[in-house]
């Protein structure tokens, strides 16, 4: 078995070259099974000819076989438990949730098993566990189909949760999560999956989990934000630009563990913050960012901290109803515009 543990967090790469995040996902998942047979991926219909519900695995079935490729039952709690069971004997399973939604259906082992199970035996059984799950507003999928969930996650302490938002991000972030030994749940925003292609490294190479990215720097506001809202909040950062508003964006990446350092040396400097996240704004994640703020930049900030977030209901269907649902650019505009 080749040992990768011990591979650094960054490593050389090819020069880049533009794709998507469905196929930087797919090169990554085949970088992992190239380098360590101990890493495994398992999920619903992710053989061949389909290789997933959005196409993730193509191609790997063919060039892996079906034990390092595995087409499981639709059961969430199975893919799970086989994971679990997996990763605590050794291996690296990369287990996908279909859909962000039934990661419920098997959240007890989960949250009550893979995220405790190292502490529970004082270090001594680590669980390199990586959870892909895809979810996101736009799609047409409904309510039961679309929820941002990663508050929840982010609050259980023993998970790594990451929210991915341009393909190079996509594809080192995930490297690293495999060859971790915490478990991590790597959120895929499905409006992402086909949208403009970036520039990614080839090969081996990763993004450190728990380093967020100033994706534009600024001088008069901060916005604090992660997967598809990052490229919305680039575009109303880059119109706010021409009234003379000088926004910086940080894009998390990773929001547990957070990088709180570069979250707060920005908000420090600009003296103003707003948190953009699309899930519902009741018991979201954007409220830990802005009490955070709060606490430890009380004295320094020129107005409260606002959050721009869904409202409390559930995902409508209707595309219409759906945009309107979305924080999407003209709100972020309007929050950035009305701080003082």
């Amino acid at each position: 078995m080749t040992d990768t543990r011990t591979k650094p967090a960054e490593t050389e790469a090819a020069a880049p070259r533009k794709i998507g995040m469905v196929k930087a996902i797919n090169e990554a998942l085949d970088v992992a099974l190239g380098l360590d047979d101990s890493v495994f991926a398992l999920g619903e219909d992710i053989q061949e000819p389909s290789g997933g519900g959005f196409g993730i695995h193509q191609g790997l079935g063919n060039k892996y076989g079906a034990s390092r490729v595995r087409h499981t039952p639709i059961s969430e709690q199975a893919i799970m438990g086989a994971a679990i069971g997996a990763a605590i004997s050794g291996m690296r399973p990369v287990a996908e949730i279909m859909l962000m939604n039934f990661v419920h259906v098997c959240a007890d082992q989960l949250v009550n098993h893979a995220a405790k199970l190292r502490y529970m035996s004082g270090g001594r059984t680590p669980v390199p566990l990586t959870v892909r799950t895809a979810t996101g507003t736009g799609g047409g999928f409904g309510a039961q189909h679309s929820d941002m969930l990663e508050g929840p996650l982010a609050h259980t302490p023993g998970l790594k949760v990451i929210v991915p938002s341009n393909a190079a991000d996509a594809k080192g972030l995930l490297l690293s999560a495999i060859f971790d030994d915490d478990p991590c749940v790597f959120v895929e925003m499905t409006g992402l999956y086909f949208s403009a292609k970036g520039d990614v490294p080839r090969g081996d190479y990763r993004v450190p989990l728990g380093k967020a990215r100033i994706a534009r720097p600024g001088s008069d506001v901060t916005l604090l934000t992660y997967g598809r809202q990052v490229v919305d909040s680039m575009t109303a950062a880059a119109n706010l630009s021409a009234e003379g508003i000088d926004v910086e964006v940080i894009d998390l990446r990773t929001l547990y563990p957070l990088d709180i350092e570069t979250v707060l040396t920005s908000v420090a400097r600009t003296g103003r913050a707003v948190v953009v996240h699309e899930a519902v704004r009741r018991g979201g994640f954007g409220a830990e960012l802005a009490a955070t703020v709060h606490e430890e930049l009380f004295g320094e900030l020129s107005s409260p901290v606002r959050r721009i977030a869904a409202p409390d209901t559930p995902v409508p269907y209707a595309k219409s109803l759906e945009d309107a649902y979305l924080p999407g650019v003209q709100r972020i505009e309007t929050a950035v515009r009305r701080l003082k």
